[in-house]
């Protein structure tokens, strides 16, 4: 393998990783709003409006902290490479090792005045990772992982009248990403690490509530294009000079996607409420990745992504029995990757997700939410693919969401 074809897996594996913002962007950002399959931006009506529509905290009164994670537990085979999930004779099953995150999501909001609430929010959404065994056919592609994002998002909504509520919030972002690989160098293996860190990066969020009737109100909120600069380095073990396979420092750039949501609730009786929302993903912003080498520039390379906008249909439903709340939903969150895109870094496919949630009023100050949400790809055929690596993927994921809320 020539130093350039190692250059160019590298970059590979940082286009791959940092799309995982896109196969794996996060919005279980708050039980309530989980366990109803993410339709909540008509109402907002708890702390995580920060995150779904920062209009809502116009129509919150108290201050409240409500703070929470989700245990996200996902599973993926891979058959192949050029094989056929339905066909087990000529089938070769590699599982992903099993791993666990819990993006965090913290919110805590206060009325400064009759009609203005401030808030902020610190969230996770966009992160996750894959782990594959160290010696399974595809190491030369990828065996680790790891990606993080931090969203730090003051927050302040303004209620216009009894019917009507803006919001905006400022976006401060920071984020990490880890990977390693497999390469055969002059018929060697040398492991690839790759450790980088994003500078801080800003972007905003908008938001509108309006309240037709009381039982009938409609939101929409968009969150602003964030362009995160990242730096770190890239080693390998062992290290090669005489091929100039060595250490070096490495700079990047991705832009995370603008989206948006456009919800209506409509309380069909005292008791329940449902609600159906559009999201939105511009993920046509990510078209390629640029990797700069910065000791040997003749090293830099583009790797070409052309992702797709995409987007999610959320609907869900809230039944009231005094200090209970019985929840569910079900969302269909389409893929932006097209299928010469698709690899064992990011396994990615159309998903329908299937919600089931309770809320409980422990007193008059201190509640609890939690969230079930059972999470199915479609199967996953990568054919003609870029990387070389055609095969088939299935994958599914359990997500348990617990959220606690006080208020002041």
């Amino acid at each position: 393998m020539t130093l350039h074809t190692v250059c160019l897996c590298v970059a590979a594996i940082l286009a791959s990783a940092t799309a995982f913002a896109g196969g794996f962007q996060l919005n279980e950002l708050g039980s309530r709003a989980m366990a109803q399959g993410g339709a909540f931006a008509a109402r907002a009506s708890d702390p995580s409006a920060i995150y779904f529509n920062p209009a809502g905290l116009g129509f919150q009164s108290q201050a409240e902290l409500y703070l929470g994670t989700t245990f996200i537990m996902p599973q993926v085979s891979f058959y192949g490479p050029v094989a056929d999930a339905n066909d087990p004779a000529i089938s070769n099953e590699t599982k992903m090792t099993k791993q666990t995150f819990t993006p965090i999501s913290l919110y805590g909001t206060y009325p400064v005045a009759n009609n203005i609430t401030v808030g902020i929010g610190v969230t996770n959404p966009y992160g996750l990772g894959t782990e594959w065994p160290s010696t399974w056919v595809g190491k030369y592609i990828t065996t680790r992982v790891d990606l993080a994002s931090f969203f730090y998002t003051p927050t302040v909504a303004y209620r216009v009248s009894d019917k009507l509520s803006i919001g905006a919030g400022l976006n401060i972002v920071t984020g990490t990403v880890k990977l390693e690989q497999e390469e055969n160098v002059i018929n060697t293996d040398t492991k690839v690490s790759i450790d980088m860190n994003a500078k801080t990066a800003y972007g905003f969020n908008v938001g509108l509530l309006y309240k037709f009737t009381p039982e009938l109100s409609a939101g929409v909120s968009y969150r602003s294009s964030v362009k995160l600069n990242a730096a770190g380095n890239v080693s390998f073990r062992p290290q090669m000079p005489v091929v100039n396979v060595i250490d070096d420092d490495v700079t990047s750039s991705l832009t995370l996607p603008a989206t948006g949501f456009a919800g209506l609730a409509y309380k069909v009786s005292a008791n329940l409420t449902v609600e159906a929302d559009y999201q939105y993903i511009g993920w046509s912003s990510y078209k390629q990745l640029e990797i700069d080498f910065k000791n040997d520039p003749t090293k830099n390379v583009i790797s070409p992504k052309d992702y797709s906008d995409t987007y999610i249909i959320r609907v869900g439903g809230e039944y009231a029995m005094d200090a209970l709340k019985i929840r569910a939903g079900y969302l269909y969150d389409h893929s932006p990757v097209a299928s010469a895109y698709v690899d064992p870094i990011l396994p990615d496919a159309n998903r329908n997700g299937v919600n089931v949630g309770l809320g409980y009023q422990f007193t008059k100050n201190i509640s609890a939410d939690v969230s079930y949400m059972f999470l199915k790809f479609d199967q996953r055929q990568a054919s003609n693919t870029v990387t070389n690596f055609d095969g088939t993927y299935n994958a599914m994921a359990n997500l348990i969401g617990v959220s606690l809320g006080y208020t002041f």
